[in-house]
Order: C-alpha cells, then sequence, then structure tokens
C-alpha cells in the first residue's frame, strides 16, 4: 500500500515532535515537518496528501498559506491548527477550501487523526470512482458497444467518430430498444468530457409537475417539502454531457422553459437567484420524428433547430438482418459470461429461427431472448425449442368484427400492452400515442 504523506507546518518545533510522532504510530502514514511556510512551499513537489498548517507561522499567516496551497497543490486537504477559536475566520477559511479549522488542545492530535481516517476514506472512494469510470470508458469503446457490420450501423458510427470531436448538439432518433442511450453514452465515453459526469434524464418518467425542479434544481423553501436545496440535472452534468431522453413528450411550457435555458446557457434554481453557468454538452433522444412533431404544432421550431445539431439515426434491428447473428452471439458470450455459465452457441435452425423473427423490440427484445434461451439450454447449443418469442394474443380478423371503432382502438392497445409485457411507455412509443390516451381509454372501457 503507498505510504499516506502528511506535511506538518509547525513554528513549535516540540509541538510538531509530538504530533509527527503520533501520527507515525500508523506504518501507513509518512510525515514531514517544517517551522516556516516557505520550506513547506518548497517540498510541495513531493505532492502531500495532507497538510497540518499553524495559521501563524513566523513567515506568513494561514488565510495567505492556504491560497497558495489551493492553487500549487489542489488535490491535497489542509487542516488549520490555531492556538485561537475565532469563528469568523474559521469559516472564511473553510470557505476557501480548508477541510477543518482545528483550536490546539489536548485532543488535537486525535481530531487530526480522525481527519486523516476520512480523508483516507474518501480517496478510497475516489481511487473506486476513478477505477470504475476506466471501466465504464472501456465498455462504451466504440468496437465494444456497437455490434454489427451492416452499412447502415456502419453509417452510425462514422457519424459517432465526427460527434466525439466536438461539442455540437446530437439529436438521437430511433425506435424504443435500438439503444439510443448506449450510443449517447458511446459519444461522452469516447470524447474529451469522459472524466465528467454523464447525466441521463427520461422525460417521459418524470411526473409533468416535478419535471421542472429535476432539470433545473430548488433552493430549500422554494415549495413545500423542499427541505433543503438541490442541484438540477443540468448543475449535475457540470463539464459533463445530459442526455435528455425521450425529448418528443415535453409539454409546451417546459419546452419553452428549456429553449430559455439552452439559449443563454444557464439555470437559476426554482425559488432562488444565483445563476448557475452550464457547461455541459446536451444530446437529446427520440422515438418520434421531431420535424413531423413541429408540424402538428406538437414542438416548438424554434425548440427544434437548437437541439437539431448533428443527426444520427439508429436503425430497427429488422433493417439491419445482418447484425441479428452479430448480436445474438455477444449476448450469449455476455450472458454467460456475467453469470458464470458453460460458454454456449446457436445451431444452425437456431440461427434460421432468429433471423426469420421482426423484433418489434429491437436489440432489447432480441436480448432478453437469446438470455432467456441461453438459460432454458441443457447442452452446449441452444436450439430452435428454448428460442421463445414473445406472445401476443394476435389482433383478429377485424372485418369479421361486429365492432366499434372504439372498441377496436382498445383491443389494438390490449394487444399492444401484451406484446410489451404491459408496459405502457413501450406500448405508447410502438402506437405513437401518449401514455395518458392508454391509461385514458382504458379506465372508461375497464
Amino acid at each position: 500500500m503507498e505510504s499516506f504523506k502528511i506535511f506538518i507546518a509547525e513554528d513549535d518545533i516540540s509541538y510538531s515532535e509530538i504530533l509527527k510522532y503520533h501520527l507515525e504510530l500508523n506504518p501507513d502514514n509518512e510525515v514531514k515537518t517544517f517551522d516556516s511556510g516557505k520550506k513547506l512551499i518548497k517540498a510541495l513537489h513531493e505532492k502531500p496528501d495532507l497538510i497540518t498548517l499553524d495559521y501563524s507561522l513566523p513567515d506568513t499567516n494561514g488565510k495567505k498559506l492556504l491560497s497558495i496551497l489551493k492553487k500549487e497543490s489542489p488535490n491535497c486537504q489542509v487542516v488549520i491548527v490555531s492556538g485561537q477559536e475565532d469563528i469568523a475566520t474559521a469559516v472564511q477559511l473553510l470557505k476557501d477550501g480548508a477541510y477543518d479549522y482545528l483550536v490546539k488542545d489536548d485532543n488535537t492530535k486525535d481530531k487530526i487523526w480522525q481527519a486523516i481516517l476520512h480523508i483516507k476514506e474518501n480517496l478510497q472512494l475516489k481511487n473506486q470512482i476513478d477505477q470504475l469510470k476506466i471501466e465504464v470508458q472501456k465498455k462504451y469503446d466504440f468496437s465494444k458497444s456497437i455490434k454489427g457490420n451492416s452499412p447502415k450501423i456502419k453509417k452510425v458510427v462514422r457519424l459517432l467518430e465526427k460527434a466525439v470531436t466536438n461539442n455540437i448538439t446530437v439529436s438521437i432518433t430511433g425506435e424504443t430498444g435500438t439503444g439510443k442511450e448506449v450510443i449517447a453514452k458511446a459519444i461522452h465515453y469516447n470524447s474529451k468530457r469522459k472524466k465528467e459526469p454523464f447525466v441521463a434524464i427520461n422525460v417521459t418518467a418524470i411526473p409533468k409537475e416535478l419535471i421542472e425542479s429535476e432539470m433545473f434544481g430548488y433552493e430549500r423553501g422554494a415549495f413545500t417539502g423542499a427541505q433543503t436545496r438541490r442541484k438540477g440535472k443540468f448543475e449535475e452534468a457540470g463539464k459533463g454531457t445530459i442526455l435528455l431522453d425521450e425529448i418528443g413528450e415535453m409539454d409546451a411550457n417546459m419546452q419553452s422553459k428549456l429553449l430559455r435555458i439552452l439559449q443563454e446557457r444557464e439555470v437559476v434554481r426554482i425559488g432562488g437567484n444565483e445563476v448557475v453557468k452550464l457547461k455541459c454538452r446536451v444530446i437529446v433522444a427520440t422515438h418520434q420524428d421531431l420535424l413531423e412533431e413541429v408540424k402538428k404544432g406538437n414542438f416548438r421550431q424554434d425548440l427544434y433547430y437548437r437541439l437539431l445539431g448533428l443527426s444520427i439515426e439508429l436503425p430497427p434491428l429488422r433493417d439491419r438482418k445482418e447484425d441479428i447473428l452479430i448480436l445474438a452471439k455477444h449476448f450469449i458470450e455476455e450472458f454467460t459470461r456475467s453469470n458464470g455459465v458453460t460458454p454456449k452457441k446457436l445451431s444452425e435452425k437456431a440461427n434460421q429461427k432468429l433471423l426469420a423473427y421482426s423484433y418489434p423490440g429491437n436489440i432489447r427484445e432480441l436480448k432478453a431472448i437469446i438470455e432467456l434461451s441461453t438459460v432454458l439450454a441443457d447442452g452446449n447449443e441452444i436450439e430452435t425449442s428454448n428460442i421463445n418469442f414473445p406472445s401476443s394474443v394476435p389482433l383478429a380478423d377485424l372485418s369479421l368484427e361486429n365492432k366499434s371503432l372504439k372498441d377496436y382502438n382498445i383491443m389494438i392497445i390490449k394487444h399492444f400492452l401484451n406484446r410489451y409485457d404491459n408496459n405502457v411507455v413501450d406500448a405508447a412509443n410502438a402506437l405513437d400515442i401518449g401514455k395518458s390516451t392508454i391509461y385514458r381509454m382504458l379506465k372508461k372501457n375497464l
């Protein structure tokens, strides 16, 4: 394990040595002492993890030295140790970036010890997060996240290569299950923003009355239940990327507010006055034809052109049949590896069965089918009997039915709900209608 480097800046030599002895009781700690700010600054190239800083050194004061330390060694934590308790000074130092402010007494050594434990825990957590980010970046490498050799998917990859070299807004369109969020993540994790946050918000998954506070944040007391300040998704994204999924479902009022945010590149939390500058990249995704929605009057034309940017259309799986077996093989390998299952392969007849299906749920549906077939297969080969396509009640021959238009609408809605395992969002997307339409019709007729 790497040593934890601690610098003690203290002009009281006796106190400095006692503190050094106490901290070195942990063999992982590497401790050095300095009796002046000048000597401390000269040693910063050694990259200490923690500095305990006497507020009143002979050649400078803690405030000036803290400012230098935060510029020269921004990742190092600084604990101010003072002989006097001055609340105003302590508050200001904490605002300026000090990790803690301690008053010299018999318990100071133990307090520093506790601070070290907390800092180590935070460093360990940061290292774990950094490692996870590296793993995620590997996962969304184009060659690993985008499978297929079809001309249409190769076109998508060419557009992605253009998307990662600049900050242009990207709009991703495609049917449900074609992998719009995967594409958005691939753009983010292959761009210069890959070490920054990726934040996704699904417009359809948040109630209409909460979407504004979710996106823009709010101040404490802004409304009933707002007990603390909360950052919105745009603010959380920082210098990273925000994905606005199913943007076509956003209501007119929010469209207007989003347009202003994107034009001004700034946001004000609900109930607040502080202007927060936006530095994130925006990616939008939808299963709808936004231009058609503009013509219908459902989507603002000015917002449409603000979001258009680089358009990437994801083809449905039925239009890239060359990729079905490539994806199936990938999903088998992924599933068997993650579940510790013996590697399996598809029989020739199983391949033909997969190729003959239309996949209304696209890649998401294929993945579910493959995972189930892998579980059902007894041997090392997946047979046709192991492949089960989602069962749904076929629509009746409408010409033989003596029903009203409303009755037919109910039949169709039930058919698609059955097909999509009662997932209202997916059924609504497939029918190209709003969720509220399904809820309303079912409520009146059940």
